[in-house]
């Protein structure tokens, strides 16, 4: 997105060069106001059941009608892991309990969109029915050999293959 206006004072932002890295950052002359532009945090959950993966179809662009791993943006000071469950609630009506953080993972908000900054759980069902909510269509469970060719995001496909590579190397031999 392109800004041109002080979010404080309301005067034109100018292009200006900082830092010891020469970073291009938005400056107001007027009230010195510097604009971070910044990744938009994101936090989701891998819910898992034995070996399968709980996805769910988009029912909004980006990615209409692709398969993807649940969660979205975070509430202003909402932390991830009360972001991540508050997404699964509002998508599926699922209570769930992060069992560990899977990882972090950076894309974009489909092509051309803004810059996320994706914070992802594995995650367990303790309460309720799958049931599609909100911004999701369809619910499904998946294994390994029958995961979605057409998965929305980057990041959906990071987090897959990070959970399957965990999988492996976590089996007992």
């Amino acid at each position: 997105m392109k800004y041109n206006y002080c979010p404080k004072c309301g005067q034109g932002l100018q292009k200006v060069i900082l830092g010891v890295n020469k970073v291009p950052r938005l400056k107001c002359a007027a009230c010195g106001f510097i604009f971070y532009q910044n990744s938009k945090p994101t936090a989701s959950a891998l819910i898992v059941k034995g070996d399968k993966v709980l996805l769910g179809k988009r029912s909004i662009e980006p990615y209409k009608n692709y398969w993807d791993i649940l969660g979205g943006f975070l509430e202003l000071g909402e932390s991830p892991a009360a972001g991540a469950r508050r997404e699964i609630k509002e998508e599926t009506g699922l209570e769930i309990e992060l069992v560990d953080l899977l990882g972090i993972f950076m894309d974009e908000y489909g092509p051309g969109g803004d810059p996320t900054l994706n914070i992802c759980y594995l995650a367990k069902i303790t309460a309720g029915e799958p049931k599609p909510a909100d911004d999701v269509d369809e619910l499904r469970w998946f294994t390994a050999s029958d995961l979605p060719k057409n998965l929305a995001f980057k990041n959906s496909r990071e987090i897959i293959d990070l959970w399957l590579k965990k999988q492996l190397t976590t089996k007992p031999e």
